[in-house]
């Protein structure tokens, strides 16, 4: 039976990551983030994948490189920050598969995205709500992103989905890249991640099985439509 709300970080100890290095970013990967600098205007760069596929690592890497180069060039604003929070899916008896395209809120998103593409040097910052795992919520205005920001990363599962209100959001990302990986490592992820906030080892494993899986499959349906497949997070 999937656990339907997030226990204490403190109930277990941590759990180790996967032993695999961490991965680097690849060349080609940032000359083509490079190269949407370049064209001088508001940029969205979507980053999709599988959970556990290592988007938000390749989005901070990603950041770093382009904000070492060219400072102030980039900022992260990730899908997560749109989860419903736990008391909602609790009302809506969700919150035994969050993380399903259901469990956000995918109009806010795209709404978000229009703004942040219709943004011009000279206008209000924009704030965007940053997911926190160790609450499991989303903090609202977390994420400041200045007008003068040339490029936006946002990376998430369902950039990509042709589904409801997640239909309107690859419209607005002028490139997406579809990462895709070692399907053992990216579950050994998974079950470390869920471990390191609070959940024992079989309760990872059941969630993994009864949510994050059946999620992969349907992310992975979505790769037509991105414009970059990355073989990523396998090294």
């Amino acid at each position: 039976m999937p656990v339907t709300s997030p226990p204490s970080a403190a109930a277990h100890a941590p759990a180790a990551p996967p032993s695999a290095s961490a991965p680097t970013l690849p060349p080609a990967a940032l000359q083509r983030a490079q190269a949407l600098l370049a064209t001088g205007r508001r940029q969205l760069l979507g980053l999709v994948g599988a959970p556990g596929a290592g988007k938000s690592t390749l989005a901070q890497l990603l950041a770093e490189a382009l904000n070492a180069l060219q400072p102030g060039a980039c900022v992260v604003v990730p899908m997560d920050g749109y989860h419903l929070a736990n008391q909602v899916l609790a009302a809506l008896d969700r919150a035994g598969r969050k993380g399903a395209p259901d469990t956000f809120d995918a109009a806010g998103y795209a709404a978000l995205l229009q703004r942040l593409r219709q943004q011009r040097p000279g206008d209000a910052t924009v704030y965007a709500p940053e997911y926190r795992r160790e609450v499991e919520e989303a903090i609202a205005n977390a994420i400041a992103v200045p007008a003068e920001v040339p490029l936006v990363i946002t990376e998430g599962n369902y950039l990509l989905l042709a589904e409801g209100d997640w239909a309107a959001v690859a419209a607005l990302l002028d490139d997406s890249w579809y990462l895709a990986g070692d399907d053992t490592l990216r579950t050994q992820r998974l079950l470390a991640r869920h471990q390191r906030f609070g959940r024992s080892a079989q309760d990872a494993a059941a969630w993994v099985a009864g949510t994050d899986a059946p999620n992969a499959l349907r992310i992975a349906a979505t790769q037509p439509r991105a414009r970059f497949t990355l073989r990523w997070g396998q090294s």
